[in-house]
């Protein structure tokens, strides 16, 4: 097969994974920086080109969409989706993946587990906001926000409100959740790759850091869920869409509650962590559909 990985930078550990994992299994592969293709729309005949290049005489696309160019990066893969090509995300649940309030609302919709979450367009109210999530300590997040970025823990209401009323007068959108205290600074990371966990990895933030994203320095362990956890996990993939995710959960007193479910999940820390192959999950369910 000819698979084609739509990727801004060839050296990042997740692209050359799949790159050797779809040699390994003798295709032929290439990737492409999405940003750089040009799209051209007409009757009956969607073309891309890259480079000057027509791309055709491709089977699968591996999309990587990095969160500041999903627009474009979108607009690419729906284009791939008119040429037939199989994409093991889909442009559609690309974008509901990467808009924070759709997600949980399609999440609470198929009644999964989430932390209480409150969204307003930029009420004056700030008392009620800390209140309807639950009172202080809150997480305020704003929507725009990748990899723990633009993530806080506010620990008093008055802080709280101080935190929500400066966002809100600098018009940035942001949701007000409850904090999840016996979570103790993990999370869940399960790893879906068509309809099953290929890995599931435990991290932990460093001390005095309620974020355990790896890029905010975080540590990962393997871990086996829960029948309850990996129902959850599935059921969240399954509600957006998407054949390859990256379920993030905590594990509460009142069972696993869905954080995020990203649509472009990185394979270090999850195949380092398990020491499991999952670029070769991916590619081999690629070969499944194709």
């Amino acid at each position: 097969m000819n698979i084609k990985i739509l990727s801004a930078n060839a050296n990042l550990y997740s692209t050359k994974r799949l790159v050797e994992a779809a040699k390994a299994r003798k295709h032929d592969v290439e990737i492409i920086n999405h940003a750089k293709c040009d799209i051209v729309i007409e009757k009956k005949n969607p073309v891309i080109y890259y480079k000057g290049h027509k791309l055709d005489h491709t089977d699968a696309i591996i999309p990587r969409i990095g969160a500041s160019v999903t627009f474009y990066g979108t607009a690419v893969v729906r284009q791939f989706e008119m040429m037939h090509v199989f994409t093991t995300t889909e442009s559609q649940a690309l974008v509901r993946s990467r808009d924070k309030l759709r997600s949980l609302q399609i999440l609470s919709r198929a009644g999964l587990g989430l932390p209480k979450t409150v969204f307003t367009n930029y009420s004056k109210n700030v008392k009620e906001i800390v209140d309807q999530a639950g009172g202080a300590p809150v997480i305020i997040k704003l929507l725009e926000g990748t990899q723990g970025i633009g993530v806080i823990l506010v620990e008093t209401r008055k802080a709280a409100e101080s935190v929500i009323e400066a966002f809100n007068n600098l018009q940035a959108r942001v949701i007000v959740q409850e904090f999840i205290k016996e979570a103790g600074g993990a999370d869940i990371r399960a790893f879906i790759v068509d309809g099953q966990v290929v890995g599931a990895m435990k991290r932990q933030g460093k001390e005095g850091e309620f974020r355990s994203n790896l890029h905010r320095g975080g540590t990962a362990t393997v871990i086996k869920l829960t029948d309850e956890e990996e129902t959850a996990a599935l059921k969240a993939a399954k509600a957006m869409g998407l054949g390859i995710a990256g379920v993030d959960m905590l594990q509460s007193a009142r069972g696993p509650l869905i954080l995020e479910v990203n649509s472009s999940p990185g394979l270090e820390g999850i195949e380092l962590a398990t020491g499991k192959d999952i670029a070769n999950s991916i590619i081999k369910y690629i070969e499944r559909n194709v």
